[in-house]
């Protein structure tokens, strides 16, 4: 008897892992490449734009390896005011949006953001181009990659983690964009890309587009959206109405 209800159990869950994998391979790849526009309507304060970061703070002062050199201090005082602004906000509609693809298509985000609101929200793959607001690493070791607490989010030059000085995880002007080359191979394997409040002006992100497979469907959503070529289907709106839409689209 015992072995009759082991045999039925081990069946059930080979089934269901079966289902799983069929589920898997029949779903189309949906990438979704995700900009600064995406977490605006969080609360966000974009980089570029009206009142954006730069206006603010020189940008080859507090986010070049330049700058970074020159006065270390100003730049984890920039990036410590970023991490209690984060803190302090949640994912929004678009960002939960993008979750409910998930129970359709294999969702995929590569975003240029360093906030963690896609991960929040509940996103299962997300990379992220430029590196992680909530994470630094070692100055003399990029592979020694720490995760910051709510209750322990700021940095200075003497910060010292594991015997090791810390930097911003952040991918600096100035510096290669490590993820890259990973982004490139995901978006060659995608069926549809979607692209999400960005300018397209920031290189190399922004020519992830042009790897996409001629056959791939491309959606680019944005309030203000950049001249695009004709096959791409814009849909004129912010994050979260524009996802509202493409959600209607492609469901």
């Amino acid at each position: 008897m015992c072995y009759k209800v082991i045999c039925f159990f081990l069946f059930k869950q080979i089934l269901y892992i079966c289902v799983e994998i069929k589920s898997l391979i029949i779903m189309k790849k949906l990438v979704v490449l995700t900009g600064a526009g995406m977490s605006v309507e969080s609360g966000l304060s974009t980089f570029r734009g009206g009142n954006g970061m730069w206006d603010n703070y020189p940008v080859m002062d507090v986010a070049s390896a330049t700058g970074f050199r020159r006065n270390p201090a100003l730049v984890h005082e920039f990036y410590n005011i970023r991490r209690h602004e984060l803190i302090n906000v949640k994912p929004n509609a678009g960002h939960y949006g993008l979750v409910d693809l998930e129970s359709k298509y294999d969702v995929k985000i590569i975003t240029q953001n360093v906030d963690n609101l896609h991960e929040q929200a509940g996103s299962k793959s997300v990379l992220h181009l430029h590196g992680e607001l909530m994470k630094v690493r070692a100055v003399d070791n990029e592979n020694l990659v720490y995760t910051l607490t709510k209750d322990n989010l700021d940095t200075t030059p003497e910060t010292i983690i594991d015997g090791h000085h810390v930097r911003p995880h952040i991918v600096f002007f100035e510096e290669s964009v490590p993820m890259f080359e990973p982004a490139i191979e995901i978006v060659q394997d995608a069926d549809i890309v979607v692209v999400i409040g960005t300018s397209l002006q920031v290189y190399p992100a922004a020519s992830l587009i042009n790897y996409a497979r001629k056959a791939t469907a491309i959606y680019y959503i944005d309030p203000a959206p950049a001249h695009v070529p004709d096959f791409v289907t814009v849909i004129p709106k912010g994050a979260t109405e524009g996802v509202k839409e493409l959600k209607k689209l492609l469901m």
